[in-house]
């Protein structure tokens, strides 16, 4: 049964590659199953490409699937980006650095805001300013001298309003890659600018799992995603 909800899927990869597979056509297909349209984004990377490329990207992506929403049988405001480590920082980045479009372009895609209506971030990089920065995204994504001001703005978790989009977020205690803190940091700043928000970090589990088909505890956790969906309304 079709929803009228649809997801982009930003996969992982450090901002250096792309999880297409288990970050990318396995979520799309678990979307579907739940009559969900989903598009997953295969945006710039480096070493040829660096910032502001996968910003763009997204927020060109979400423009697109917008402006189409009528083709595509979908809703124009229940319009999700879901993301997967550094994915989870582009997808972050989404919902925090947005426009509403430019009415005057001559381009039509241009002119449909940018704004996820609401977020999935499965064990994502978030901050840039702490220690649980991940230095490898970082890298990849600003090169070896970033402007301090620019690493602030891009970290995320001091950039979220009240026009932030609601978020779910999932991570793992034992994640050595990505700390589960970068998830906690944003969901206090959720919080704090009162945007609905849950969060869940089980405690066992490696970085990278997906849906972790194969882990009997942690395979719930694409479970609490749907119960959230469903209680957002977005399933129906």
């Amino acid at each position: 049964m079709a929803t009228k909800t649809s997801v982009i899927v930003c996969p992982g990869g450090g901002y250096g590659a792309l999880a297409k597979d288990h970050e990318g056509d396995q979520i799309a297909r678990w979307l579907n199953s739940l009559g969900i349209s989903a598009y997953m984004l295969q945006y710039r990377i480096a070493p040829r490409y660096h910032h502001p490329a996968p910003m763009m990207d997204v927020q060109r992506a979400i423009r697109f699937v917008r402006a189409h929403a009528a083709d595509y049988g979908i809703a124009p405001d229940r319009i999700g980006i879901w993301g997967f480590s550094a994915g989870g920082h582009l997808a972050s980045t989404a919902g925090t650095h947005f426009d509403a479009g430019d009415p005057h372009s001559a381009d039509p895609i241009e002119r449909a805001g940018s704004r996820p209506d609401f977020m999935i971030l499965a064990y994502p990089v978030i901050s840039f300013t702490t220690p649980y920065t991940h230095r490898g995204s970082l890298r990849n994504l600003l090169g070896d001298n970033p402007d301090p001001k620019l690493v602030a703005s891009l970290s995320n978790e001091t950039q979220v309003t009240a026009q932030t989009p609601p978020a779910f977020l999932f991570h793992t205690n034992e994640d050595t890659g990505v700390p589960p803190e970068n998830s906690v940091l944003f969901y206090l700043a959720l919080r704090k600018a009162g945007v609905p928000a849950e969060i869940h970090i089980y405690e066992r589990g490696p970085h990278g799992v997906g849906l972790a088909p194969t882990d009997a505890v942690l395979a719930t956790w694409p479970a609490r995603l749907k119960d959230w969906l469903d209680i957002r309304g977005l399933l129906k």
